[in-house]
């Protein structure tokens, strides 16, 4: 094998140990711009389910705000009732 033969074996040796290194590396860095693209997902998500909480706990403020007045109501129609029956 002449010298020219043999730096080129030299040089597709360390051609291939390159690429089999840059491979996982490259798997890699797909696989964290895949998780940093969920990361973003599950953020918006986030924002999306929290601000539906804030909605459903003004909603639940208010319908128990409803629901006190409702009661107030009734007692005192009860107590006018009574009062009309003479109890």
């Amino acid at each position: 094998m002449s010298t020219l033969e043999s730096a080129a074996q030299r040089l597709a040796d360390a051609l291939k140990a390159i690429e089999d290194l840059a491979l996982p590396l490259t798997e890699a860095r797909a696989a964290a711009a895949r998780s940093a693209a969920e990361a973003d997902q599950l953020r918006g998500e986030r924002e999306r389910l929290l601000a539906r909480i804030a909605e459903l706990e003004e909603e639940n403020r208010l319908i128990a705000s409803l629901t006190e007045e409702v009661e107030t109501r009734l007692d005192g129609a009860i107590s006018d009732v009574r009062s009309a029956l003479g109890r």
